[in-house]
């Protein structure tokens, strides 16, 4: 591979399932195994049956993400930043996990938003999500907005639901701002983040994706990883930062 300057990487679930999170269209995808756990996640079904919502808060009380623990491909990542070669780090995932290994947060953009705050569909308040979830736990099943009583949500991007401008905007420009594209863990399925490897593609960049499943982006890569992201990816980001020498 030619000497990268500029490398944006989009991730997705398949990055944290060495955590112990599992992913949703894999094999043992959550959504694989129990298609109706999609109603919760998605923001219709969500805002017109209380039982989705009520069903939505033990769910986000039962994350494993709230004890799950970075895995080799979270620090690799970090390590192709401290070599200066991160131009973004876009994320699908909501489970933190990111930063938790030591990315910087300002370089990390959660094209999905965050499990860990909590947004109200009416006036926008946000609250963080253990401030609601003691709420629960102290027996309110499906707790209103503190200022208007309005329904409260995951500050997460569920289907039917727009992303938030500014977000996608500063993916957008950090896809088409990079020498390299790097897809790690994703699907490619979702839009727009999956649409992030054409505005890649059609400003230059090499395309690299490192999946376990074949995407719809892999004839147009440089190239297709899809040995264990836990293994391929520190190789990989080895390789850039050599390069880069």
């Amino acid at each position: 591979m030619n000497e990268p300057s500029a490398v944006t990487v989009l991730t997705g679930a398949g990055i944290s399932t060495d955590s112990g999170i599992p992913d949703f269209r894999g094999p043992q995808g959550v959504w694989t195994k129990n298609p109706a756990a999609q109603a919760l996640v998605t923001l219709e079904s969500y805002l017109a049956d209380p039982d989705v919502r009520r069903r939505s808060w033990l769910a986000r009380r039962d994350h494993p993400a709230w004890n799950a623990e970075p895995n080799a491909g979270h620090r690799a990542l970090v390590e192709l930043e401290r070599a200066g070669l991160l131009r973004a780090l876009v994320t699908q995932n909501v489970d933190g996990l990111h930063q938790r290994a030591g990315s910087v947060p300002e370089k990390v953009i959660e094209i999905h938003g965050t499990l860990f705050r909590v947004e109200c569909v009416s006036c926008d308040l946000i609250t963080p999500m253990r401030e609601v979830l003691d709420r629960v736990a102290a027996g309110e099943d499906d707790p209103p907005c503190p200022r208007c009583g309005g329904v409260q949500k995951a500050n997460t991007i569920s289907f039917g639901q727009s992303l938030k401008p500014d977000v996608l905007e500063a993916a957008l420009d950090a896809a088409r701002s990079c020498e390299v594209f790097l897809a790690v863990g994703t699907s490619l399925t979702v839009h727009p983040a999956a649409s992030l490897c054409g505005e890649a593609l059609d400003a230059g960049a090499r395309l690299v994706i490192v999946n376990a499943q074949p995407t719809p982006y892999d004839p147009f890569a440089d190239q297709v990883i899809n040995e264990p992201i836990g293994e391929a990816l520190p190789t990989l980001v080895k390789e850039l930062i050599d390069a880069a020498r």
